[in-house]
């Protein structure tokens, strides 16, 4: 079983080679704040009444948001309802911008 924690370098890798789908559960504003590029933003209140109808549940997924936090608690979420290719973003959107792409706008 994968980890339920992925680095920001290791989630870079998975996006460019297994096309992974990055899946950002912040709010609209924080979205609108920064975001990276080709990420799917799903708000965590909103993952329940989506997730099944658009997500797959073979497919990789990294979830994000700012720190980790959220992003743990919903990958736990997925995991529990059967997506196991689900894996929180460790350090969040801030830690992609550190260690990934620094022009991702911290905030």
């Amino acid at each position: 079983m994968l980890d339920f924690e992925i680095s920001a370098a290791a989630a870079a890798a998975l996006l460019k080679e297994k096309g992974a789908r990055l899946i950002d559960v912040r709010e609209p504003w924080e979205f609108a704040t920064a975001h990276i590029e080709g990420s799917v933003p799903i708000p965590m209140g909103e993952v329940p009444s989506r997730a099944h109808q658009e997500l797959d549940p073979e497919e990789p997924l990294v979830v994000v948001c700012h720190h980790g936090v959220r992003s743990m608690n919903v990958t736990v979420w997925l995991r529990n309802q059967g997506f196991e290719n689900a894996q929180s973003l460790r350090g969040g959107i801030d830690a992609w911008s550190v260690e990934v792409d620094p022009k991702v706008a911290r905030y």
